[in-house]
């Protein structure tokens, strides 16, 4: 299973990334547009924190097919490797999405709300689908929308990658993981929830005084 970090903060990037395993980073324009530098200079900062086999996904602005596809060329020419483009799955960003897969550009298919929508953009040729999870929850069952996603791909025999989205909560992401996803991307704090624990800070003290107490150290000596 492959785990994203949904951010463009490089400090948290870095952070993670030397902490975990991360897979890559996924960015749109709402998160690109928080940041205090310009987005072209956010972009290369974030990889030079990542290597070649981690993969950074950017997203298109322009909502027409022409403009689309000039973006996506050009956002793919950021990195020499593993640079993708986000493309939002509108008709036009339907037909961008065909004619770039056959140019070999990397796409991940996005603001998907419904299985269907999904599913047609598998089709068209998009290697990573990123449905809303959260947000679909508005809809009806979000995270059941996606396992039904991720059902049909399979019996069509599609190679597609599902990279779920949209997370609020670490329960959401667990139940995804727990279903087979392929992969998941998840923003800053809720990626912190699931490594941070009360217990486990809990526990931490209580082996540090006990050891303190008999041994008067708060370090294992091994002279």
């Amino acid at each position: 299973m492959e785990l994203y970090l949904d951010t463009a903060d490089v400090s948290s990037i870095r952070k993670w990334n030397d902490i975990l395993r991360i897979d890559g980073v996924t960015t749109n324009p709402s998160i690109l547009a928080k940041e205090k530098e310009d987005y072209l200079k956010v972009i290369a900062e974030i990889s030079e924190i990542l290597s070649d086999n981690q993969i950074l996904f950017m997203q298109v602005v322009a909502t027409s097919y022409e403009d689309i596809l000039k973006e996506a060329r050009q956002i793919a020419k950021l990195r020499k490797k593993n640079m993708y483009v986000k493309i939002p799955v509108t008709p036009d960003g339907l037909k961008a999405i065909k004619v770039l897969h056959e140019e070999g550009i990397g796409i991940l298919a996005t603001a998907i709300y419904s299985a269907p929508q999904a599913f047609l953009a598998a089709k068209n040729g998009a290697d990573y689908l990123a449905p809303y999870v959260n947000r679909m929850e508005n809809y009806g069952d979000g995270i059941e929308e996606v396992l039904t996603l991720q059902a049909m791909l399979g019996n069509a025999n599609m190679d597609t990658k599902i990279i779920a989205a949209s997370f609020k909560n670490v329960n959401q992401v667990k139940q995804l993981i727990a279903g087979g996803i392929a992969a998941v991307t998840v923003p800053v704090d809720v990626l912190s929830n699931m490594v941070l624990h009360p217990g486990t800070a809990i526990a931490v003290e209580e082996f540090s005084e006990s050891w303190k107490k008999r041994f008067d150290e708060d370090k294992i000596r091994f002279e």
